[in-house]
């Protein structure tokens, strides 16, 4: 996938199995009156405690401090701000009332994960909670494409048919690939990115992301693989990218880093191939003023 008028074309070698994996989708809402101090499995379920926590704003189980409005309706801390201090129901300033009955209910109860919905079953005590979520293995993914800043969130399933619809990343089956990479002037390239292609293999998927930029003063190319998922199932497999011509051959095995890292990321700590210009020109042959970079490469799964 290119950009700036960049032109890429692939010839691909493929093979091996592939699939879509997808979280459990069917979450039920539940609390629990409970002193537990550590995640239980399971749930079940109280409609009349959760709609009593439950902000009319944002329809989530309020943290406190709760406010209320003089009629005796809550809302959490964060929505006061949005609704512009006046309540959503009867429209009476809110002012700094707390409610302190309420407050003590949210703090004596287990909740479901928010991200029960897609899958996690493990309920929380109320403080417990929040530091499970910014961790939990079911929260959603940011979507990886590099080319532009996008900020959609969903399942791997969900950003693979994103990745194809909004932003026209190519789909290859197999753990073989060939990229060959074409820029007519390549001393224009100045902190370029792009995801050339994602490929389904083992049951997963891979994005191929390939960039431009400078490391210290020499302009670079860098060309490295992510792994959508998380980081336990990306560390089950290796890669490898060779590019070269002439006789000469440059190559990187590693380790495909999981999406929960930006590409950014991936690139400052220059965990992939790396082939500075020079040598990119070299590989590309003729008068070296034009780029022809053939990116070669293989995915397998360690065995363990």
């Amino acid at each position: 996938m290119g950009s700036n008028g960049n032109v890429y074309q692939d010839v691909i070698e493929s093979g091996g199995d592939y699939g879509v994996k997808s979280a459990n989708v069917e979450g039920r809402s539940c609390l629990r009156l409970c002193g537990s101090a550590g995640a239980r499995h399971g749930m079940t379920s109280n409609s009349a405690v959760h709609e009593l926590l439950e902000c009319p704003v944002c329809l989530s189980i309020m943290h406190p401090p709760i406010h209320q409005c003089p009629n005796g309706h809550t809302i959490c801390v964060v929505c006061k701000s949005k609704v512009q201090n006046s309540c959503p129901i009867c429209r009476q300033e809110l002012g700094n009332i707390r409610c302190l009955a309420l407050e003590k209910v949210a703090e004596s109860i287990e909740l479901p994960c928010k991200y029960h919905y897609l899958g996690c079953q493990d309920i929380f005590p109320y403080h417990s909670r929040i530091r499970h979520e910014e961790n939990c293995k079911y929260r959603g993914y940011n979507c990886p494409y590099a080319g532009t800043e996008c900020f959609v969130t969903g399942d791997i399933p969900f950003l693979v048919a994103h990745l194809k619809a909004e932003h026209n990343v190519d789909m290859h089956d197999g753990s073989t690939f060939n990229h060959r990479y074409v820029k007519p002037n390549p001393h224009e390239i100045e902190n370029a990115t792009w995801m050339l292609t994602i490929f389904n293999c083992y049951g997963y998927q891979f994005c191929l992301h390939f960039e431009a930029f400078h490391l210290g003063m020499a302009p670079v190319y860098m060309a490295f693989l992510r792994f959508m998922g998380d980081e336990n199932d990306a560390s089950k497999f290796s890669y490898s990218l060779e590019v070269g011509a002439n006789g000469r051959k440059l190559k990187w095995q590693g380790v495909p880093r999981s999406i929960r890292d930006s590409h950014k990321t991936v690139r400052d700590s220059l965990d992939g191939l790396i082939i500075t210009r020079n040598i990119a020109l070299f590989f590309s042959g003729g008068d070296r003023r034009e780029l022809k970079l053939k990116v070669a490469g293989r995915i397998w799964r360690e065995q363990t």
